[in-house]
């Protein structure tokens, strides 16, 4: 089985197309490349990646699938593309002549329309997702899951999958509301969850392990360990943990689940998603 980090990213900073790395995110106001990654990788026992865009111009999306073409262990690309565009059917007829675009990503967390994904162009644009086999990943943040969870059932063939799970309030210790509406999405078989980014969505400065316990217990118990993907989001994760640090928030917690449930969590359940050779 292979061990696969399902959900890092690249970039070359630029702090005006990059304006939502702020000041006090120092750490990654930087260039981010494979060859910072990749010694990270295998230290950790990884045998590849799955390269998730960052920004919104399409153009990006050329730099990502050039470094996953140069570079074996990343295995799978997460691209950008306007869902609101009238071309996006060529668009993503184009992109189907890469092996490693596996599927996309719209930045809906920061959107004005809180309920974007419910309009009839962006779901429009979700069902030409299907006959190409591109997967989409769900970027929002808590309020947002009752809209996403109506977004799945509109699509219960389209392979959906939760970016760090909705970003729960970690820091603030909320979990009833988000937890409820975690359920509710779960319900849908064709929408698995990222278990990421929790590190930035509590105290940078002084987390404990302890404080993820609850929304681990919470995405184990609503979708299975059939339907998690461990993702590391270097290096986002920097600002607040080292790459080793959010691995071992995830490897403790699993350690107590059989061997093939972790197999699955660390590297099974991102390869069957994204379908990655």
């Amino acid at each position: 089985m292979p061990r696969l980090d399902a959900h890092q990213h690249f970039w070359k900073f630029d702090p005006v197309r990059d304006s939502w790395i702020t000041e006090d995110m120092a750490a990654i106001r930087r260039n981010f490349g494979p060859e910072d990654l990749q010694p990270v990788l295998q230290q950790h026992g990884f045998d590849g990646c799955v390269l998730v865009q960052s920004a919104e111009p399409e153009h990006e999306n050329e730099y990502l699938l050039e470094q996953a073409a140069k570079h074996d262990f990343i295995k799978g690309v997460v691209g950008w593309v306007d869902f609101f565009s009238e071309t996006l059917e060529e668009r993503l007829a184009h992109y189907a002549s890469f092996e490693k675009l596996k599927g996309f990503r719209y930045i809906l967390q920061g959107a004005e329309d809180r309920a974007l994904m419910l309009r009839t162009e962006f779901k429009q644009g979700i069902r030409k997702l299907q006959p190409y086999g591109f997967t989409y990943d769900v970027l929002i943040y808590p309020d947002q899951l009752k809209y996403a969870e109506l977004l799945v059932a509109a699509f219960p063939n389209q392979p959906f999958v939760l970016d760090h799970m909705a970003k729960p309030y970690i820091k603030e210790g909320q979990i009833d509301e988000w937890k409820r509406d975690i359920n509710a999405l779960a319900k849908h078989e064709n929408v698995s969850c990222k278990v990421s980014g929790m590190v930035t969505e509590a105290d940078w400065k002084s987390w404990m392990k302890e404080d993820f316990t609850p929304y681990m217990d919470a995405v184990v118990e609503a979708f299975g360990t059939g339907r998690l993907l461990y993702g590391s989001d270097w290096p986002v994760c920097l600002v607040a943990a080292t790459y080793g640090e959010v691995l071992g928030i995830a490897q403790d917690y699993f350690s107590a689940f059989s061997q093939n449930e972790q197999e699955a969590v660390f590297g099974g359940n991102a390869a069957r998603f994204y379908n990655l050779s």
